[in-house]
């Protein structure tokens, strides 16, 4: 199925799109999934498509449906509003828009997974869950398919749910990754307006400046993570947006700067709350300016269950070989909403390195970059191991101790 899916992911890339709705992507993965034996919901917050296999004889010998053991697959299908400055023959027509963090070879590998595994559905020991999300890029996208019902898409809780994701750097090439315990980061955004007097840019002292004290923030925020929290439970905070002025010669009335807050756990990410606004709210009444903080969590950190993350390593090195996988010493400080899953059921999220050929994975562009390039060789290993997981966990019949750690 390489040459397939190879041409599905190009379809993708080349019309990206934002968001939950995803109409065009939407089509095209009904059109590639057209003709197996599936039950296809499409969602109706978004542009979800929910597919159920039976698996197993049917549904009067195995014992009717929804009392089989279920195992859910994610894959996402939303953009980023990124240029693409790839260069390449098939790089996106939307301007603006780019799948620059590889979810175009997530839904290809997933419809690839839903070909395998139809092709020996008698042979499955349950249904399995084919979960291809839009809106994780910000949208809540799994929420909205979690408050719809895909846990129980096939007439009982799913035991277990597995997600790969891409990476166009750190990981070589076809490599897999995965640990047990936080693989992703929580996150949060930090919203600050600082509000002061404005006036000329000759006479500061007749002004009360909030852009000397803006810059004192976002430096003290940094001061601050090294100072007050265990470097073994890390902080990241990255300012990413700062808006002031008109002028040079104007001192403004107002300076406002957005960060996002990358933690590990749920006890760190509670006092980064604290501290931030005891940090801000300090620095204001120094320089005699207001200043409104805003600190709303978004994701928590992705939880991968020893159990599946255990079943996992063995499925790449048992069908991959040993070299092919590794388990990673630290968690990655990107989030994602799969997270949302794993907070209810067991499960893991698997790395997969897709490095583009001739780039090093050290300093190549990384996930989210408009020059992030990836490797489509690694698409059918993916829907390999998709397949894999889920046959393997039905098999089984067990993820440990079906809780996700805390």
């Amino acid at each position: 199925m390489a040459d397939d899916l190879v041409a599905l992911r190009r379809r993708l890339h080349r019309e990206p799109e934002l968001g939950l709705d995803l109409p065009r992507t939407q089509e095209k993965v009904l059109a590639a999934l057209d003709g197996l034996p599936l039950e296809i919901t499409l969602g109706q917050a978004s542009s979800s498509v929910t597919a159920v296999l039976r698996g197993g004889a049917d549904d009067g010998e195995a014992g009717g449906a929804g009392r089989r053991p279920a195992v859910l697959l994610r894959g996402d299908m939303d953009a980023l509003p990124v240029r693409e400055n790839t260069g390449l023959a098939d790089a996106s027509t939307v301007d603006g828009v780019m799948h620059a963090c590889g979810h175009d070879l997530h839904t290809a590998m997933l419809v690839g997974a839903a070909h395998l595994l139809c092709a020996r559905r008698t042979e499955l020991a349950g249904d399995v869950v084919l979960m291809f999300q839009p809106g994780e890029e910000g949208w809540e996208g799994a929420q909205h398919m979690i408050d719809e019902g895909v846990l129980d898409a096939s007439g009982q809780r799913v035991a277990a749910a597995y997600a790969l994701h891409v990476f166009s750097a750190a990981l070589p090439l076809g490599q897999f990754g995965g640990r047990a315990g936080a693989i992703t980061a929580a996150s949060a955004m930090l919203r600050v307006a600082v509000r002061g007097a404005g006036g000329h840019g000759s006479m500061p002292h007749r002004a009360s400046d909030p852009v000397t004290a803006a810059a004192e923030m976002v430096l003290g925020l940094q001061t601050m993570v090294t100072r007050q929290f265990d470097v073994f439970d890390p902080v990241v905070i990255t300012v990413g947006v700062l808006h002031a002025g008109t002028r040079r010669t104007i001192i403004p009335e107002e300076a406002v700067f957005e960060a996002t807050v990358r933690t590990f756990s749920a006890r760190t990410a509670e006092r980064v709350e604290r501290a931030t606004g005891r940090l801000l709210r300090g620095i204001a009444d120094g320089h005699g300016v207001e200043v409104d903080v805003a600190f709303v969590p978004e994701r928590p950190a992705t939880m991968n269950h020893a159990g599946t993350t255990a079943l996992a390593a063995r499925a790449i090195a048992e069908t991959f070989g040993d070299q092919r996988y590794t388990a990673l010493d630290h968690p990655l400080a990107c989030s994602e909403d799969f997270s949302r899953v794993l907070a209810r059921v067991p499960g893991s999220l698997v790395a997969l390195g897709a490095t583009a050929p001739g780039a090093d994975p050290g300093n190549a562009p990384f996930n989210h970059s408009p020059r992030a390039r990836f490797d489509e060789a690694v698409l059918p290993d993916g829907a390999a191991l998709y397949a894999d997981l889920a046959d393997r966990t039905l098999t089984e019949g067990t993820v440990g101790s079906g809780q996700p750690p805390r």
